[in-house]
């Protein structure tokens, strides 16, 4: 029986909420669902790599980034766990692309998003702004980060639903957890975190969960409306660095 990587498991458990909702990737994301739930105790045969791969692919955005990061850190596969963790967390890897390098290549990749005001940021980023990280695609390349100053409450939610958070699991309510994070704010000019507040997010649909059971104090990450993974110290630490340094690079002049 085939079995997946871990690092599909991985990227699985992060691309699914988006693919859920339409937004990216192949079609029946319940596919991505099934086979990061059979890492966490289910009994369903798992993935192939290549099939893993097959599906990665079709997530244009993400996947730009994992050959990127891979081919910098000379990794063969970009599903490898280290370049998935990088994409999504953050890690060393990332510190091994050029910024200037990175820049050229992605605005080869994604010219045709980079039109109007997403065009007029890039013109403004700062040697050292750009990075392979799901954060910086997020606040730079995704077309809502241009529309802050006209849609502002839109916009927002978008961002913030999109970007990957970090927060402590405060109460579990069935399906449902209660999770403390600090959600992005906009103050007309520039992104920040606010004061923690409590947000409610899956982590279980019909008896399929991303991160396995989670438990009131263990620190999740958060994508769209799911919890999609335990955090480690490390880890959240990592997220919290990289999403600090998107929120200056928004911000700057």
């Amino acid at each position: 029986m085939p079995t997946m990587t871990e690092g599909g498991v991985l990227f699985a458990r992060y691309a699914f909420p988006p693919n859920e909702l339409g937004y990216c990737g192949p079609a029946d994301a319940r596919v991505l669902l099934r086979h990061a739930a059979s890492s966490v105790g289910r009994t369903v045969p798992a993935m192939a790599s290549d099939e893993v791969e097959r599906r990665a692919r079709k997530f244009e955005g993400a996947w730009v980034y994992l050959e990127l990061i891979a081919a910098a850190g000379e990794i063969a596969d970009p599903i490898d766990p280290r370049v998935v963790e990088a994409y999504w967390v953050g890690n060393e890897l990332l510190d091994a692309l050029d910024p200037a390098a990175l820049t050229a290549e992605l605005r080869r990749r994604f010219a045709g998003q980079l039109v109007g005001p997403a065009a007029d940021r890039w013109e403004r980023m700062r040697p050292g702004d750009a990075t392979a990280h799901h954060g910086f695609h997020v606040l730079t390349v995704y077309p809502w980060c241009a529309l802050l100053p006209v849609r502002s409450r839109a916009a927002l939610a978008v961002l913030e639903s999109c970007r990957i958070r970090w927060g402590t699991v405060a109460r579990v309510d069935g399906d449902r957890l209660a999770v403390r994070s600090r959600p992005l704010t906009w103050n007309g000019t520039r992104l920040g975190l606010g004061d923690e507040r409590e947000e409610s997010v899956r982590w279980r649909d019909a008896g399929w969960a991303l991160a396995g059971t989670l438990e009131p104090g263990e620190v999740v990450a958060c994508h769209w409306d799911w919890a999609c993974d335990r955090l480690t110290p490390e880890q959240a630490e990592q997220l919290a660095e990289r999403t600090a340094h998107q929120l200056e690079a928004f911000g700057a002049p």
